[in-house]
């Protein structure tokens, strides 16, 4: 084995009845380097890492650590190999202090009882090393996801981790969180920390990674210099195909009458906004994290409380003090947390897309099976949403997949309106264009759409107009041909 590669799969297979998860992968990280692993949801990025992790045992194949062969692993042997895990869902304990979650599981000990002075200047080290302050008496729940990120961060280093797996690291972050992550990733690239990296964000793949591999269906397809590559390239070897167009476009008739308008809205965070929606538009709702954007979208569906203005939904003013109140008005939202507040992850495709409306396909408290059956095979054909079954259990489904479901279940209610809170964060490329396609069908048959987009692409070139919001307030209103990244981020600092 070259002594410049410290983790190798060999032909890695893992089934699963009537799935093939991996078939035959071979992979390996070299020393200090930035690998990047993309795919579909679904191409088994997750359970290739899990191996390692020792989450999953492989059907057949080996594993190499540091020269040492396994043919499976468990977590604490992983661990005590120099491997870890940092996950897109954060394993911390939110009531405990930060230094308390970094040493959760190996606690520094004097005698018999654990040494805190010890632990927390170990702490205040591993964050120094990071360079980044974050008090170690915080307790977890106070600091934002990105602090938390690096909480983990310093919880992997902790250990000793020489060879860190990182999961969509970047997904719930701000642009300074992230440039701030990618400040770790250099340091601890250079003290000889190894990193597989899994993005859906291609953009960051160039700037960070020095190789990429590409996993399609269950089979690694190619591992190239991250350099040598292209986007069109990484994205027809994850799809399989061309993706002619990274926004499609749409039939763009002029649009409808006003169907949704603010009149200084104030309440939640947000300060005399006002605004017009038309039918059949898209509007996007730019600006910085916490600047207002979702919070404004709480107000609309009856979540965030309004102390003023008015809310007009065809001319007539609304007022929905709760979601349900919201959805009978004919608005819906499809949240940003799909996994916590858009889907019941325990429950079945049908379950989920009904949920709304039990009481409309209900006679005395009785459903009839027939009516349901026909709204969920209407949603899971017209959306496509991949799987054999609409009785699978949803928190089987890949990410876009979910995201399906979350728009199905409001669709099966037949809103007016339509709140998309970062409608595509963490499913990958070809899954985003589906839901392009999506929503520009939606538009074409009359809906109105709002989109909460911190990606400056899509934002630009998904919407009809921009509404930039900066600490609450409006700051600006664009149209198309004034689009502009430069603009729309000043208006967004104001």
């Amino acid at each position: 084995m070259n002594d410049n590669i410290v983790l190798e799969f060999k032909n890695i297979i893992k089934k699963y009845p009537g799935v093939d998860a991996l078939k035959d992968v071979s992979f390996d990280l070299r020393k200090g380097e930035v690998h990047a692993l993309l795919g579909e949801n679904g191409a088994g990025k997750s359970t290739l890492i899990k191996t390692c992790s020792g989450a999953v045992e492989p059907t057949s194949g080996t594993i190499v650590v540091h020269g040492e062969e396994f043919s499976k692993l468990s977590p604490i042997l992983s661990r005590k190999k120099g491997i870890a895990v940092v996950y897109q869902e954060l394993n911390l304990i939110n009531e405990l202090p930060i230094y308390e979650n970094i040493f959760l599981g190996h606690a520094l000990r004097k005698g018999i009882f654990m040494d805190k002075k010890a632990m927390v200047e170990r702490s205040k080290e591993l964050f120094e090393q990071l360079e980044i302050k974050i008090n170690p008496y915080e307790d977890v729940k106070k600091l934002s996801i990105g602090y938390q990120q690096m909480v983990e961060i310093a919880k992997a280093i902790s250990v000793k981790a020489n060879i860190l797996i990182m999961d969509e690291p970047s997904a719930a972050l701000t642009n300074n969180e992230q440039e701030t992550l990618f400040k770790i990733i250099k340091i601890l690239k250079e003290s000889g920390v190894s990193i597989i990296y899994i993005s859906h964000r291609l953009e960051e793949v160039f700037k960070i990674t020095d190789r990429v591999s590409v996993i399609r269906d269950g089979e690694l397809i190619k591992t190239m210099n991250t350099a040598d590559s292209s986007r069109e390239e990484l994205v027809r070897l994850m799809v399989g195909r061309d993706l002619t167009e990274t926004f499609p476009q749409r039939k763009r008739n002029d649009m409808g009458e006003p169907v949704l308008e603010l009149e200084q809205v104030t309440g939640n965070g947000v300060h005399n906004v006002s605004l017009t929606v038309n039918k059949g538009e898209i509007l996007g709702l730019g600006g910085l994290i916490g600047a207002g954007r979702t919070e404004l979208a709480h107000i609309l569906f009856g979540i965030g409380e309004k102390k003023k203005g008015k809310i007009k939904l065809y001319g007539k003013e609304i007022s929905p003090q709760n979601p349900t109140q919201a959805v009978a008005k004919g608005i819906a939202l499809i949240p940003e947390d799909r996994k916590r507040q858009g889907v019941l992850l325990h429950m079945t495709i049908k379950d989920n897309i009904t949920m709304p409306i039990l009481k409309k396909i209900s006679i005395l408290s009785v459903i009839n099976r027939s009516k349901e059956l026909n709204i969920v095979e209407k949603y899971h054909k017209s959306l496509d949403i991949r799987t054999p079954s609409i009785l699978q259990i949803v928190r089987n489904l890949s990410g876009g997949n979910q995201q399906k479901v979350v728009l199905a279940k409001w669709l099966a209610a037949q809103p007016e309106v339509i709140i998309f809170d970062e409608p595509t964060r963490g499913i990958d490329v070809g899954a985003k264009q589906e839901i392009y396609q999506i929503m520009n069908r939606l538009t074409e048959e009359g809906k109105t759409l709002i989109m909460i987009s911190s990606e400056m692409e899509e934002l630009m070139g998904v919407s009809d107009r921009i509404v930039v919001l900066s600490e609450g307030k409006v700051t600006a209103e664009l149209q198309k041909n004034q689009f502009d990244q430069e603009v729309i981020m000043e208006y967004a600092s104001a």
